[in-house]
């Protein structure tokens, strides 16, 4: 069964790159955040359901930096963000709370925790809601993929950006 699973994945990343589904977003002109976001500034409050017990939701990060990405299985840069936050993660331990929301059909939950289990993510997954995987989630503008959103301890959006964005693009806005 992991076999399968596994293999399911790696065909779905492959027919990704191969640019069979929805492609990720180009390179945004200037770093840090995407043109047109209208959360900038706000604060937003979001509940997703999780894969275990641990809450993904605004409740749950408050006080603290939030790194949110809304990813997907079949997306290769989705992989490369999650690499990239889950050795963030290990450097931040607890005083960041990240999360991953999956963009990924509901009935795909098993892939998701494939997926999640190959990458060895540490912090709370959720699959998105219908509403947030047709782009009108509580977070408006996520419509690429993978897309960054970091909150301030006060859980207002202080970055957005769509497409693959590094460590130390990131960084400079978890304070």
């Amino acid at each position: 069964m992991a076999r399968a699973l596994a293999a399911t994945l790696a065909f779905c990343m492959f027919v990704g790159q191969v640019g069979a589904c929805k492609p990720s977003a180009a390179e945004e002109p200037s770093p840090g955040v995407s043109e047109g976001a209208p959360t900038l500034g706000k604060n937003v409050s979001f509940t997703f359901d999780s894969l275990d017990a641990r809450p993904v939701s605004s409740e749950a990060a408050r006080g603290r930096v939030a790194v949110l990405a809304f990813v997907a299985t079949w997306d290769l840069s989705s992989q490369a963000e999650v690499n990239f936050l889950v050795a963030m993660a290990k450097h931040d331990e607890t005083s960041v709370y990240y999360a991953l929301i999956a963009l990924d059909d509901p009935k795909n939950r098993e892939l998701v925790e494939t997926y999640v289990k190959t990458l060895a993510v540490t912090f709370p997954v959720a699959m998105a809601d219908a509403e947030t995987i047709a782009g009108r989630g509580p977070i408006p503008s996520v419509n690429a993929l993978p897309t960054v959103v970091v909150l301030d301890r006060a859980g207002k959006v202080v970055f957005q950006r769509s497409g693959l964005s590094k460590p130390e693009e990131i960084r400079p806005h978890m304070r």
